[in-house]
């Protein structure tokens, strides 16, 4: 919820185009795929990661 909430608020910042824009449009860019991606791993690749671990170990 907290890097969906982050994500939708950096959206503007992500796409603007306007004066000064050139300044937070990467680091916007950067957050927001930052937060797409640490979300998905820690939702679906860790679950799937420990569950591959436990299954070898026992």
């Amino acid at each position: 919820m907290t890097g969906l909430t982050a994500s939708i608020g950096l959206l503007p910042a992500t796409l603007a185009t306007g004066v000064g824009s050139q300044v937070q449009k990467p680091l916007a860019i950067v957050v927001v795929g930052g937060m797409l991606i640490g979300t998905f791993i820690l939702l679906m690749l860790m679950p799937a990661l420990l569950h591959y671990v436990k299954r070898k170990h026992y």
